[in-house]
Order: C-alpha cells, then structure tokens, then sequence
C-alpha cells in the first residue's frame, strides 16, 4: 500500500509511505535553494517530486492532504495553489477537530484533477490529527505497542493534550491547556527590537517568512537578557484579561507590556522582556500540563509526545522532562510543520490501515546532487580521517554533503558545516560566514559515549531538540557551541553513524576533543544545498567534502599538505 501525504500550504512537501515504512518525504525548501517555509505552490509538482524519487504516481494507492484553516468563496475549507497556470482551491480538512461534531480521528473524501495525472481521489485529516498521528507514529511508544499523551501547540492553536491507546488505535482529546496559539512567543517578540521592522511594502510570502522565523531567532536573542520572574504575576494578569483565543492576543499583550514599562517592567531591556516572556510561558504550560495530568491519569506516569511548532522550543521541552512527571517524552526531529506530509500519510496508515508504528529514519530527505563538479576547484579523493586531520590541523570549516538531507528544520550531519569547537573565535566566524546575528547559537555534535561528561544532562539527545547546560571547565575548552547563557543545543551520535559521526570520531582519536561545530550548509534564509554546484557558489569554506571527495575553493589558494 502505497500512501503519498501532501502539505500544500507553507512548508510545503511530499511524503511517501510503502506499508509501514517512510520511503521519502521531500520538503520544498529541500529544493533549488528555495526559500525556508516554502509552500508547495504548483500541484504538478505532486507528480515531479514523484517521479524524481523514481515513483510512478499512477502506482500510488492513497493520496492524503494535510487539512488547513483557510476558506474559499463559499465558505469551506481549502487549500490554495496553482494548476495549469491558474490559481485553484483544493478542499481540506478543518485545522482542527471539534467535538464529536468533527472527531479527531475523521477522515475526509474528495476529487481533484489537478495533481496533472487524470482525476484523483484524496482524503484529508484535521491538521491537528497530521501532529497527533505525525509525532506517535514515529515514537519509540508505537514500536512498543505502548499508550502515550501527545501535546500539540502549534501556531495556530492554542495547545492541547490528547490521548493514544495503543490497544483499541483509538485517540481522544484529554483537554486545552493555555488560551494562547502557538505563534503567540514570535508574534510577541516581534513588536519589540530587533524583531519589529517596518513591512509596508512586503510582498505577503516575505511577511509570512519573517513572522515564521521569529520564534527560532527569538530564543536565541533570549540569551542576551535574564528571565524577570517577578514579572509573571503581571503577565498573568494581562493573560487573564483577554477576552479569548485570538490571533491579536500577541500584539494586546505586547502592547500591555509596553504601556507598563515604566512600571511594572521598570528597567528590563527588550532581551529581558523577551526571556521572561518565554519563560512565562513555559511555566504556564507545565503547570497547566501538570494539572490535567493529575486530574486525569492519578497515580500514573504516562509516555508523552510533543507535537507543533512549539515542539521546537528546547527549554520548554527541557522543562517537561525535568518535572519527572512523565515516564519518557518523544519528540520527532520534525514536529513543527516540515513533517506535516509525513503526518499525513501516518494518519491514513494509522486510521484506515490500522497500522500504528511506522519504519524511519531522519535521512529519508532528497539525495544530494553530486553530478556537476564544482567549476574551477580542485579535488582528492578524502575519507573520515583525511577530513578530520583538516579540522584539527588547519581549524578550517567544512561543508559536508552527504546522501539523503535530514527530515525537519535541523541539519544532523548530512547537510552541515563542521568546525572545530576548540576556536574561540568561530562562533563569531561561522555566523558572519552565513549572514547571522551575532547571538544566534552554534550547535554541538556530541558523541553519545561522552556527552553525559561534557553536557548536562547529556542524555541522548539525537535530533538537538532539549536544551543543555555546558558543565565546567568544558565550557572553555569548546567556547564555540557555548551559548550566551550557558546552554547548548546539542547534538549526540554514535560513532558508527552518518559519514559526519565517523569524522567525529576519527576528531577525537586525534585531538581528545569529542565535540565538533556544527550548523546548517545552505544560504541565508533557504532550505539545505540540494547539490555540489551550491555550496561551490556560496563559497565561503575552502573545502566541500562529499562521497569521499574534497573540493578545495580556489579563492582560498593552495590546501595546505598534512
């Protein structure tokens, strides 16, 4: 069985499961160095991306798309792109379920002609089910038959806990949590500096990517400031003022505070304001969370699942599986909208085909593109070892491009740039080098064997999704993934892992540092390199190494002989 998911609007992709197994999901900012966020904006690249991962799209037995919130001109529920040339409307599930009226599990049945290969039929889920099913599907709860609690904040839904039985493949909404949507930490922060910028005369996709990647920076930005807790008895009372769920909650509250400072947030900077918020959140979430599961499940220890956008946020997360409350908490490396096709097809397998666990991995992207060699580059042939004795003799970065890219928003060693941590000034370097702000973070990738020594709490932590404190002395001898405050979001991996793990194992044989740097390979606000001829244009590394070559920039003169 043969099921395709399809997420139109942004973060647009396609994902393909054969039975129980995760054949591919491409995301269209994975694509041509497109844009991040990027929607899926020509319905004909249903059968494109089809074909180019060697799939018949008359071979596929289901298609499923990700429901949405959205309306056409009569009033239902749809999603927009282009067909032949012209903007159409496809009808979609509702973005979320609602009662017995619309359980959470309903499927929905339609017809288009516009995939471009004849007419085809199509369900849809909430997409809410998309997260529910998304986030269990992959989760270690499923491979072991196990019920389990999925939390879903997603932007534009305020969070709620819902319930998985393993036994009955039943789910059910266990209750609402907070009355704020999940973009409401972005939508907050960007009323003040630096994240408030004038967008008068931007094009909707423009202010739709800056609004998306506010959150993210948002965190790191957090850093620079110091969570005011006395702070949160005002926020709770501004919180407790508004009259419901809304999308202008954001904006209320931000003006609220603002109107306030002289007073209430007397002498606190935008950094301030914006690290308090965020942990003002966090706390109104696990105390809410802690409740509902109090009330509902005494006495027990239940599994939990993250889910939505606001899964990305490592200190929330952190904060979940610091108050033992749960047994173990999963979350996909792709919760936030990325894995929305994935989710998708899950829901079609879990509900029609009654199969719960599905088979994956987080290298399951597009394959990288190693047809054109870079022009004017020289190359070698160059295994783990020889790209190790590069970082640690010349503490030059490298971009590896290795295979499949990563599923989700984080680059895991197979779309990365790889620099030694030991540098102090690297941090500084690798963020010039792609365009960012100065306080935005440089991941660690860690070796699971040695993270607990150097991290805390280092446990595994495979898809850089929990925060970490650097302990000790450690955190001068790697200052570069060293964030502002502390912390670091890290990265561990075994050693016999992706071609990245084993250049960090051959690392550590050599300088006794089992830590490497390691951010995104792509250009400043796009998706992952698709391909060698990319990363070549970027240019700014003296050396590419993919499939056992390395490329050497010409602009940076001769490659040093070791």
């Amino acid at each position: 069985m043969l099921i395709c998911g399809i997420k139109v609007s942004h973060d647009g992709g396609i994902a393909l499961i054969d039975g129980n197994q995760l054949v591919f999901s491409v995301e269209v900012e994975k694509l041509d160095n497109n844009h991040r966020y990027r929607a899926l904006d020509c319905l004909e690249r249903v059968a494109e991306i089809l074909r180019s991962q060697n799939v018949d799209p008359a071979d596929v037995d289901r298609f499923v798309i990700d429901g949405w919130w959205s309306k056409s001109r009569d009033g239902s529920i749809c999603v927009r792109s282009q067909a032949g040339g012209r903007r159409v409307e496809l009808p979609v599930a509702p973005y979320v379920d609602a009662g017995p009226a619309r359980p959470c599990l309903e499927r929905y049945n339609f017809r288009t002609e516009h995939f471009g290969f004849g007419k085809t039929e199509y369900s849809s889920y909430h997409h809410a089910t998309g997260h529910l099913l998304g986030c269990y599907c992959s989760s270690p709860f499923a491979r072991r038959g196990e019920d389990a609690l999925i939390l879903i904040w997603d932007g534009g839904m305020a969070p709620r806990l819902y319930q998985i039985t393993a036994r009955t493949l039943g789910a059910r909404p266990v209750g609402s949590l907070l009355p704020m949507i999940g973009n409401i930490f972005g939508d907050f922060c960007g009323c003040f500096k630096p994240f408030a910028v004038d967008r008068t005369d931007w094009t909707e996709e423009q202010d739709l990517y800056h609004r998306l990647s506010i959150a993210g920076k948002a965190m790191a930005y957090a850093a620079l400031g110091r969570a005011e807790e006395n702070a949160f008895k005002y926020l709770d009372e501004i919180a407790d003022s508004l009259p419901g769920i809304s999308a202008d909650n954001a904006r209320v509250m931000a003006q609220r505070v603002t109107k306030d400072r002289a007073d209430r947030f007397r002498g606190m900077s935008n950094a301030d304001i914006v690290s308090t918020f965020q942990a003002y959140l966090g706390k109104r979430l696990l105390k809410s969370i802690t409740g509902l599961a109090e009330r509902h499940f005494p006495h027990e220890q239940p599994n939990l699942g993250l889910a939505g956008g606001c899964a990305l946020n490592i200190k929330w997360n952190r904060m979940l599986r610091d108050s033992g409350i749960f047994r173990e908490i999963w979350v996909p490396p792709f919760p936030n909208d990325s894995g929305a096709a994935i989710g998708a097809a899950s829901a079609e397998m879990f509900c029609q085909e009654r199969v719960p666990s599905l088979d994956w991995d987080v290298y399951r992207g597009p394959f990288v593109d190693t047809t054109i060699s870079p022009a004017g580059w020289t190359s070698r042939p160059c295994g783990e070892r020889g790209v190790a004795e590069i970082l640690h003799a010349e503490g030059e970065p490298v971009v590896v491009l290795s295979g499949r890219a990563e599923l989700g928003p984080r680059a895991l060693g197979n779309r990365s740039i790889l620099a030694p941590a030991t540098d102090p000034g690297m941090k500084d370097r690798l963020n010039q080098m792609k365009g960012r702000e100065s306080y935005r973070p440089i991941a660690p990738i860690c070796l699971e064997s040695k993270a607990r020594e150097i991290f805390d709490p280092g446990t595994p932590d495979p898809y850089m999704l929990f925060e970490h404190l650097v302990r000790g002395d450690w955190a001068r001898r790697i200052p570069a993934v060293a964030h502002l405050d502390g912390t670091a979001r890290l990265q561990t991996i075994e050693p016999d892992g992706c071609p990245a793990a084993r250049v960090l194992a051959e690392y550590e044989l050599m300088s006794g540092i089992p830590v490497l740097c390691n951010t995104s390979a792509n250009f400043n606000g796009c998706g992952f390199f698709p391909d060698l001829a990319s990363a070549a244009k970027w240019g700014k590394t003296r050396y590419i190494w993919s499939d056992g070559t390395i490329y050497i920039n010409p602009l940076f003169g001769p490659a040093p002989q070791h």
